[in-house]
């Protein structure tokens, strides 16, 4: 008899354009590994206690945490790792025998692309936009990897920002930008943005299928702020070319894909929960293959 297959997940709230259930039941099949990967997709904060203890109870072998649960499941776990304490925010749950543990893979998962160019980041400033748990990790890797002179974060709303940051223990390291202030025009801020080593969108704006986001791009790109010393790394991976790589690579600049980051963060969740490491070409050979095919076609309607 074949073992029964265990189930692990993503937890997170409009997240049905996830890609992480492809990725993880892919290297599970090359593997012949018994799991299965699905999305749980939940209203609101209030219900996740509830859902972990149904976790518990059912023997859920853990979970991925998106958008916007990664910070708000922290209270609700049994013990977190280095990782994940040092930022407050969880992508990784690992259920032991009902004891759930808190990671964070999203850090080493940054932070791989970019350690080709660590002699172009070390000792120069940086810039990320956005202000959640994403935008932590980035945060916490470009300082314990890279050593940036200064971190400026883009936010949208500055209290939010303040708030996030008020537990993390270098918070000195960052400097709180509107981004208001850069699309008006506001001369320091753009020249702050201007002689950033590297450009991070941590935000999901540019998701091919999400709606409610006013903009293509977090950057404003009818104002030609993007040059051939950026490094822009975006994290949304779907599509592969966002507006914002396409501007980035028309402009001159490295570009990164958030595939990368999603691939390497969903790599060290998998050898968590499994115990062995994800075939990480063959999985990124599938991803590549399906995320290329036109809306619509056979495969994307499976």
């Amino acid at each position: 008899m074949k073992p029964s297959k265990q189930i692990l997940g993503l937890i997170g709230r409009n997240v049905d354009y996830s890609w992480s259930p492809f990725i993880h039941n892919t290297a599970c099949e090359l593997l012949g590994l018994p799991y299965v990967y699905t999305i749980f997709d939940i209203a609101g904060p209030e219900l996740l206690d509830d859902a972990l203890r149904g976790a518990r109870a059912l023997g859920i072998a853990g979970f991925n945490v998106t958008i916007p649960y990664k910070k708000d499941v922290v209270p609700l776990l049994d013990e977190l790792t280095e990782d994940a304490a040092a930022i407050q925010a969880v992508n990784t749950i690992v259920n032991t025998g009902g004891k759930l543990a808190g990671h964070n893979t999203d850090i080493e998962g940054f932070a791989a692309p970019l350690l080709p160019f660590l002699g172009r980041i070390e000792g120069r400033p940086v810039c990320i936009f956005g202000s959640g748990g994403a935008s932590l990790a980035a945060i916490e890797a470009f300082r314990r990897f890279f050593r940036p002179s200064v971190i400026h974060l883009f936010v949208r709303d500055i209290f939010k920002a303040v708030f996030m940051l008020e537990p993390y223990l270098h918070k000195e390291r960052v400097s709180i930008s509107l981004l208001s202030d850069l699309h008006s025009g506001k001369n320091r801020t753009r020249e702050h943005f201007r002689n950033c080593s590297v450009v991070v969108n941590a935000t999901p704006i540019g998701t091919q299928g999400r709606t409610g986001d006013t903009a293509g791009s977090i950057v404003p790109l009818e104002e030609n702020l993007l040059h051939s010393s950026h490094i822009v790394y975006d994290m949304v991976y779907n599509p592969l070319r966002t507006p914002l790589l396409a501007a980035a690579r028309h402009a001159g600049a490295e570009t990164i894909s958030g595939i990368e980051m999603l691939l390497g963060q969903a790599a060290r969740a998998f050898s968590l929960w499994t115990g062995a490491a994800m075939p990480v070409d063959g999985v990124r050979s599938e991803l590549l293959r399906r995320l290329s095919k036109p809306a619509g076609s056979p495969d994307e309607l499976l």
